[in-house]
């Protein structure tokens, strides 16, 4: 029987196989496919974090987040009390784009079905959205993630939350609205997962299959 560990590095090695994009393809040193939890192999995830893409750094280690934006995210999970080894952490795109520019349209739908398999194998209780492109995978286009950020969403039966990728937190400065928002929206989400399922110590079943 194949255990959620196998499972995850059989996705994994199907994404880093990938050659939908040629530009992506050509310009990338590897794919960046994504991270599992700590103890994946026994229980389903209750967190994932879902960025943009890989940046520089990413792209050389083969590991999203773990340049500057990834540093301060570490930082301020823990000051959450979420330790990042026990969240599971995706992009929407799982190569890096020349010069780190924005992902096109066309590449976001190229890599769609990469990132529901892996929400339908990691089974996330939560769910956070971190910057715009990450915020419009899951409810388009028009997402104002200001606004966005101050409500509880869903999808496919599990909790969604919005906040601000954490280069925007350095971007504008330790003083700056982004960094207060995405420390606070963390908080949140460490509340939400740590709240007792009633009636039960197991995570809820998702049966919910994106259209």
């Amino acid at each position: 029987m194949t255990t959620l560990g196998e499972a995850w590095e059989d996705l994994s090695r199907s994404v880093r196989a990938c050659t939908t994009c040629p530009e992506l393809a050509e310009a990338r040193t590897q794919v960046v496919a994504g991270v599992r939890p700590a103890g994946f192999e026994l229980r389903a995830a209750r967190v994932l974090l879902v960025g943009e893409a890989p940046g520089a750094q990413e792209d050389a280690e083969g590991v999203p987040f773990v340049g500057r934006a990834g540093q301060l995210l570490d930082r301020l999970l823990g000051e959450a009390g979420l330790p990042r080894e026990s969240v599971a952490v995706a992009n929407v795109l799982k190569c890096r784009p020349p010069g780190n520019r924005k992902p096109t349209r066309t590449e976001v739908r190229n890599c769609a079905s990469w990132l529901t398999r892996q929400i339908e194998l990691i089974d996330p209780q939560v769910i956070m959205a971190l910057g715009g492109t990450a915020a419009e995978w899951f409810l388009g286009p028009s997402v104002k993630i200001g606004r966005a950020r101050e409500e509880t969403h869903a999808y496919e039966g599990r909790t969604l939350l919005i906040s601000y990728h954490p280069s925007a937190a350095i971007r504008f400065g330790p003083s700056g609205a982004p960094r207060a928002a995405l420390e606070a929206d963390l908080r949140r989400l460490a509340a939400l997962v740590m709240e007792p399922t009633p009636g039960t110590s197991e995570l809820p079943d998702h049966a919910g299959e994106r259209a």
